[in-house]
């Protein structure tokens, strides 16, 4: 799959950095890593922010356990790197300086040479779109990007930046990052989505798996589930779509002999302009049912029922 109208070629799962000196450490992000690759991954999303939430970290963790891999492998060349700015504590908004910098810093800490696809994480309103769309081009003309994507944008911010872009003959985006699944369809279906698909732009949905939820190990009644995000998946069983949604994962699931997880993502990745899902595995074992995902084509009948379940 091509990403956008640029040359970047992805694989159809994308692989969340997220967890990566986070939840897994070094070696384990290393073991997920060189198992998504050897399947034919190459396609990893990270951001200058990851994980400064965490306990001792202050950000820029998942970046440099991502650099370490790619020197200790020598596959550079081979994988398609995406990170992000903006958010940031000690770099938040989208002032031309702050773009610039947070640039170079995921340079250094990713230890290549150029970012092949750099998003503004969220969007900074304070900041006209001439500004941000600017300092982007700047880098892309430098040759320390290769091509722009935004995330946590709203639909008139991201047509003002596509047609200011193009009236100043200026690098544009090419990929939107919305959170989108199978549980939070509103924040992307609808003008977001109608933005994308009139320029031509792809899909890389975070929040895929809606913080584990749709992997079908948060049940009513059921066990609680030993994870950092289990306050934010489980919130999801409380909201009448839940269970509905669940229950039509099961039954395709079932049908294809695969993991709910499986389902969920190939639903995303029939949607309309959505290139590749992104999901995030902290061990080796959670990788399969993602991978899957991309060999598991559903029915009309099948992506109806996920459809109205989740309506």
């Amino acid at each position: 799959m091509t990403l956008g109208t640029s040359d970047l070629a992805v694989s159809p799962l994308c692989l969340g950095g997220n967890v990566f000196g986070w939840t897994a450490d070094e070696a384990e992000s290393f073991a997920v890593l060189d198992a998504y690759a050897a399947a034919g991954g190459n396609f990893v999303d990270t951001a200058d922010m990851y994980s400064v939430w965490a306990p001792g970290n202050s950000g820029g963790e998942s970046e440099t356990v991502i650099g370490n891999w790619l020197r200790s492998r020598g596959n550079r060349d081979s994988m398609v790197i995406a990170t992000k700015v903006g958010m940031h504590p000690e770099l938040s908004g989208l002032r031309a300086a702050t773009i610039k910098r947070g640039a170079e810093e995921s340079l250094r800490r990713l230890g290549v040479e150029r970012i092949d696809l750099f998003y503004t994480h969220k969007d900074d309103p304070a900041t006209p779109v001439e500004e941000i769309v600017t300092a982007l081009d700047e880098l892309v003309r430098e040759g320390k990007v290769r091509a722009l994507g935004a995330s946590n944008i709203d639909a008139g911010r991201l047509a003002a930046s596509l047609e200011f872009a193009a009236r100043e003959g200026l690098a544009r985006y090419v990929a939107v990052q919305p959170h989108y699944n199978l549980v939070s369809r509103s924040t992307y279906e609808g003008a977001l989505a109608d933005v994308a698909t009139e320029h031509g732009l792809s899909a890389v949905p975070y929040f895929a798996l809606a913080a584990g939820f749709l992997t079908g190990k948060y049940r009513p009644g059921g066990p609680a589930v030993d994870s950092p995000r289990a306050d934010g998946a489980g919130r999801h069983l409380a909201e009448p779509r839940g269970p509905l949604v669940l229950a039509a994962l099961d039954r395709v699931a079932e049908a294809h002999g695969v993991e709910p997880a499986s389902v969920a993502l190939a639903w995303l990745a029939a949607q309309p302009t959505v290139a590749a899902p992104l999901a995030s595995a902290r061990t080796v074992e959670q990788l399969p049912p993602l991978l899957a995902a991309a060999d598991l084509v559903l029915t009309e009948a099948e992506l109806k029922l996920l459809n109205e379940a989740s309506a």
